[in-house]
């Protein structure tokens, strides 16, 4: 499976894009602070996806696509408290994209469990 054809990789991206031009408002002081750790937990959505379809079995994209959420909901998180300093005024558009992004993530997430169950590769309890 290539990354690049996958609908929710190609959102992350989008989202990428997005993040990065809300960042440029930001106070010069958050430059090395939570501006960076948006960035950084941003870039590891589209990244982990990525690198969970080049591993090559299933378990592993199932793990890689765990890690893409969970920097999902520290982007998520970073950008509530960005808006709670004064930093975005408006979290409506950026909202949209990260509630597609998460849809779109839990869905890959649910196909792919279900077909790690159906080979047998683990339980349904994990």
């Amino acid at each position: 499976m290539y990354h690049r054809d996958l609908k929710v990789w190609q959102e992350s991206i989008v989202l990428v894009k997005e993040v990065y031009d809300l960042l440029t408002d930001f106070p010069k002081n958050e430059e090395y602070g939570l501006s960076l750790q948006i960035r950084r937990a941003v870039v590891s959505i589209p990244s982990n996806i990525a690198e969970g379809c080049g591993r090559g079995t299933n378990k592993e994209l199932y793990h890689f696509l765990n890690i893409a959420s969970g920097s999902l909901a520290e982007v998520e998180t970073q950008l509530y408290i960005s808006y709670t300093l004064g930093y975005i005024d408006d979290m409506s558009r950026i909202d949209g994209r990260m509630e597609s992004v998460q849809k779109l993530l839990s869905g890959f997430r649910k196909h792919i469990k279900a077909e790690i169950i159906k080979n047998n590769q683990i339980s349904d309890n994990e």
